[in-house]
C-alpha cells in the first residue's frame, strides 16, 4: 500500500488532487481513493473492506454516501509532516475510545421516530470517543466527547457530571465537557427523561441509558490515564456534492442579499483539529462536518454509526495498522454540526425491499469531491469554558434598541409529523402546514389537551399539533431548561448547540460568536459548532425559514425567536471568555433529573429454548466448503437474545472470523463484530426460541487460507419462577477455504 501523503516532506507542496468514490448504485465498481503523491501522480489506496460497506448499502437499497470519502479528505487535509524535533508541547492531550453500543435486540433505534424500527442485530459498534486538551501548568482543561448515539439527552449528560464529579472531584465539570452526538439513526433508543421521547422508544430503557453513559465515562477515563505534552493544528476544507438541503424552499425565504453571500445552500467546509504528541507522534483527530447520518433509512433494523461512524472507523483503521476495530490508540471521531437541513441522500432516500426511490425528488448523484482549500495553522493560547442553564421557554430578546420578543414554551407543528425526504411521515400529515386540521386538533385536545391561546399565539403560524409544554403527564414532554456552552482552545471556539441548527441558523450563530470575539479584542477566532450537545432540543431554524413551516421549523420548539435568543446567550458566553468574567456568569437554573426507574414497554427477558435435541451454539446451516473473494460466507446458529449478552458485558463481541495458521496449528481473529464486512442478524422465534445469522462479506484482498466463523452468546436459563441466570456458550461454523480462483 503506498504511503501517505504526509509520509515525505513533498506533501505539503504536492497539488491537491480529488477524492473520487463510486458509487455502487452507479456501478459495481470498488471505492477507489486517490491521493496527492510526491511526484504529483495520483495514486489509489487499496481499500478493501470499503468495498463490502459499498455492497451493504447497495443491499439496504441506499445510495452510498459521498461523506465515505471524508476519511480519506481528512488524510489529504490534515496530516501536515513534523520535524519530531521542532516539536514544543503547548499542551497535555489526551484521546480515548471506549464502547457504547447497549442492547441490539428488541429496543427501538433513536432517530426516525418510527415504532416499528426495532433493533434486531448488529453492522457495527457504537463508540465514545473523548478528547481531553489541559493547561501544562494549571488545572484548566477541556473535555469533548463525540459518542456514536442519535443525540446527547439531558438524562445521560447529568448522570455522565455526576460519575465524572465522584471520581474526579471539580475536573471535569459542566462547563468545561462537551458531550456530542453523530446523530446516527441507527442506535438503540431509551435514554431519554422527558416523556416525549418515551412514545416512540418505549419508554427509558436503563441497559440502554446505562451503556452510554459508562461508555462516555470510559472514554474519558481512558483519555484521562493517557495524557501526554502535545500540539493542536486546525485545518479546513471544502468537501463538494457529498450533501444537499432537504428544505431548499426553506432555505429560500432567508434574504436574497444573505444568501448571496454564500455559494451553496449547504455548509461545505469540513474543520479539523489534529492532536501529536511532543514526539510528533499522532494521537487523533476531530472533525466538525455538517450532514445528517441518514444513509441507513428507517426500514434498517441493524445497529450502526452510519456514515460518520464510518468515516470514523476508515481513518481508525488505517492509522492503527494490524488492529481489529475499536483497538489502537489513535482515535478519529467524525461529528457533527449544522446538520439541520443537510441531507447525505443526494438521490433521495431508497426502500430496502424493493431497492426504489421512496418517491422523494431526486438530484444528481455525485460521482467524486474536489478538495481545494488547503491550508493549517497551529492552536496555540490559554483554555477557557463558558456554560449556562437557561430557562428556553421563558427568553427575553433585544432584536433592536425598540423592539424586545420572547420565547415561547415548547410546542411542535403539523409538520413534524409530516417527517422528511430522509424519513416520512404517517397520515395526511404534509411539510409547509400553517393551518392546523379539525380532525387532528379534536382528537389532540380529547387525549392530550388543547394548546393555551398564549402558546399557539406565541408560536405563530406554525399550527400546534403537539402543545409539548404544556403536557406534564407522568412526567414534562419536553425540557425548558437547556445548556449553553463554549469551550474556548486558543484561538478555536467550540460552540456547543443542543439540538439542529440548520445552514442559514449555524451561519449566523458563527459570525455573531466571531464579531463577538473580534469586538472585545479576541480577533481571529476560529469558530465551529458542534452539534446534538449535552441535551436535545430538536430543530432551530432562521425567523426566515420559520415561516415556511416546513419539517425542521415546526420542530423548532420554542418558537420563531429561537434562533435569536441562541445567539443573544452565546453572544453572552462569547464576551464573558474574551474579557475574562466567566466568573460572573450567573449559572442559571439546574435542569431537574427525575426519578425515574426502568420504565419500558420493551418486553422483559425470559428463559431463552433451544429446539428439541439442539443446543445453543449448534449450527443449523453451515457454510460452503470453499469461498472467493466479494462472496458471501453465511452460517445460522440456535441462537439466544442478544439482550442477555448486553447485560453481562459492556463490550461483548457477538461474533468473529478467525484464520487458521498452520505453523502454529491455531486460529486468529481477523474480524469481529465491530467490522464493517460482518453482519449479526438475530431472528425471533415463537416459545422463547430464536436464531442468529453471521454473514462475512469477503473483502477483495482477503488473504487465501482457512477460515471459520464464532458466534458468542448467553441464554437466560429459569432457576424458579422468578429467578433466570445467564449462561455464555458459543457455537463455530465448519472450516472453510478461501480461494484466489
Amino acid at each position: 500500500m503506498p504511503g501517505p501523503p504526509f509520509a515525505t516532506p513533498n506533501a505539503l507542496t504536492a497539488p491537491a488532487r480529488f477524492v473520487r468514490i463510486v458509487s455502487p448504485l452507479e456501478n459495481h465498481a470498488d471505492i477507489i481513493s486517490w491521493i496527492p503523491s510526491p511526484t504529483g501522480l495520483l495514486g489509489p489506496l487499496g481499500m478493501s473492506s470499503r468495498f463490502q460497506a459499498c455492497h451493504f448499502f447497495k443491499k439496504a437499497g441506499l445510495p452510498l454516501l459521498p461523506l465515505i470519502l471524508l476519511a480519506r479528505v481528512s488524510n489529504n487535509l490534515l496530516f501536515i509532516p513534523i520535524d519530531s524535533n521542532e516539536v514544543i508541547a503547548n499542551y497535555l492531550l489526551g484521546v480515548g475510545r471506549a464502547d457504547c453500543t447497549g442492547p441490539v435486540a428488541e429496543v427501538p433505534l433513536m432517530g426516525y421516530a418510527n415504532p416499528d424500527q426495532v433493533g434486531s442485530g448488529l453492522l457495527t459498534r457504537l463508540y465514545s470517543r473523548a478528547f481531553i486538551v489541559a493547561d501544562l501548568v494549571d488545572s484548566r482543561r477541556v473535555v469533548f466527547v463525540s459518542a456514536d448515539i442519535g443525540m446527547v439527552s439531558q438524562r445521560v449528560r447529568l448522570e455522565v457530571l455526576k460519575k465524572l464529579k465522584s471520581k474526579y472531584g471539580n475536573l471535569y465539570r459542566q462547563d468545561n465537557v462537551i458531550l456530542s452526538g453523530t446523530h446516527t439513526h441507527s442506535g438503540p433508543g431509551g435514554y431519554f427523561q422527558y416523556t416525549l421521547f418515551w412514545i416512540t422508544s418505549k419508554g427509558l430503557i436503563r441497559p440502554s441509558l446505562n451503556a452510554i453513559v459508562n461508555g462516555i465515562v470510559k472514554s474519558i477515563d481512558i483519555a484521562h490515564q493517557n495524557m501526554k505534552r502535545g500540539r493542536l493544528f486546525i485545518n479546513r476544507g471544502t468537501v463538494d456534492n457529498s450533501q444537499i438541503n432537504r428544505s431548499p424552499f426553506s432555505y429560500l425565504e432567508n434574504p436574497a442579499s444573505e444568501r448571496n453571500r454564500y455559494s451553496s445552500n449547504t455548509d461545505k467546509e469540513m474543520v479539523i483539529l489534529k492532536m501529536v504528541d511532543s514526539n510528533g507522534e499522532e494521537l487523533g483527530l476531530i472533525s466538525w462536518f455538517a450532514v445528517h447520518p441518514v444513509s441507513m433509512n428507517n426500514t434498517n433494523h441493524l445497529v450502526n454509526s452510519d456514515n460518520v461512524g464510518y468515516a470514523s472507523y476508515l481513518f481508525e483503521q488505517e492509522k492503527n495498522k494490524g488492529m481489529l476495530p475499536g483497538e489502537g490508540s489513535f482515535v478519529a471521531a467524525f461529528a457533527s454540526s449544522n446538520l439541520g437541513d443537510v441531507s447525505p441522500n443526494t438521490k433521495g432516500p431508497f426502500c430496502v425491499n424493493t431497492g426504489e426511490s421512496c418517491n422523494n425528488p431526486q438530484s444528481t448523484c455525485p460521482v467524486g469531491g474536489e478538495l481545494y482549500e488547503k491550508a493549517s495553522q497551529e492552536v496555540k493560547g490559554p483554555l477557557s469554558s463558558a456554560h449556562q442553564w437557561v430557562n428556553m421557554s421563558d427568553v427575553s430578546v433585544e432584536l433592536n434598541a425598540t423592539h424586545t420578543v420572547k420565547t415561547c414554551k415548547p410546542a411542535l407543528g403539523y409538520s413534524f409529523a409530516a417527517g422528511t425526504i430522509d424519513g416520512v411521515g404517517a397520515f395526511n400529515f404534509t411539510q409547509g402546514s400553517v393551518e392546523g386540521d379539525p380532525f387532528w386538533d379534536g382528537i389532540r385536545d380529547q387525549l392530550l389537551g388543547e394548546p393555551s391561546n398564549e402558546t399557539k399565539a406565541c408560536h405563530k403560524p406554525k399550527p400546534i399539533l403537539f402543545s409539548t409544554g404544556e403536557m406534564t403527564r407522568p412526567h414534562p414532554w419536553h425540557p425548558d431548561i437547556v445548556d449553553v456552552q463554549i469551550a474556548a482552545i486558543g484561538s478555536l471556539a467550540i460552540v456547543a448547540v443542543p439540538g439542529e441548527f440548520t445552514t442559514m441558523s449555524g451561519r449566523r450563530l458563527r459570525e455573531a460568536v466571531k464579531r463577538e470575539f473580534d469586538s472585545h479584542g479576541t480577533a481571529g477566532m476560529d469558530v465551529v459548532i458542534a452539534g446534538l450537545c449535552n441535551v436535545y432540543t430538536h430543530y432551530i431554524t432562521t425567523y426566515e425559514e420559520y415561516q415556511a413551516q416546513r419539517y425542521e421549523a415546526a420542530s423548532t420548539i420554542y418558537g420563531p425567536h429561537t434562533l435569536s435568543a441562541y445567539i443573544q446567550l452565546y453572544r453572552g458566553l462569547a464576551k464573558a471568555i474574551a474579557t475574562n468574567t466567566v466568573q460572573d456568569l450567573p449559572c442559571g437554573p439546574e435542569p431537574p433529573l427525575f426519578n425515574v426507574g426502568n420504565l419500558t414497554l420493551v418486553p422483559a427477558l425470559a428463559a431463552d429454548r433451544a429446539p428439541v435435541n439442539k443446543t445453543f451454539g449448534d449450527v443449523l446451516q453451515e457454510v460452503r466448503q470453499q469461498y472467493r473473494a466479494r462472496e458471501v460466507a453465511e452460517v445460522t446458529f440456535v441462537g439466544a437474545n442478544p439482550r442477555s449478552s448486553a447485560e453481562n458485558a459492556t463490550e461483548h463481541n457477538f461474533l468473529t472470523v478467525e484464520r487458521y495458521t498452520r505453523t502454529s496449528d491455531s486460529w486468529h481473529v481477523v474480524r469481529n463484530d465491530a467490522s464493517w464486512d460482518t453482519r449479526f442478524y438475530w431472528t425471533k422465534g415463537l416459545f422463547g426460541r430464536s436464531n442468529v445469522t453471521i454473514e462475512w462479506h469477503i473483502p477483495p484482498g482477503t488473504e487465501p487460507g482457512v477460515y471459520r466463523i464464532r458466534y458468542l452468546g448467553h441464554y437466560k436459563k429459569k432457576l424458579s419462577v422468578t429467578h433466570l441466570v445467564s449462561i455464555p456458550f458459543e457455537g463455530t461454523s465448519s472450516a472453510f477455504e478461501i480461494t484466489t480462483l
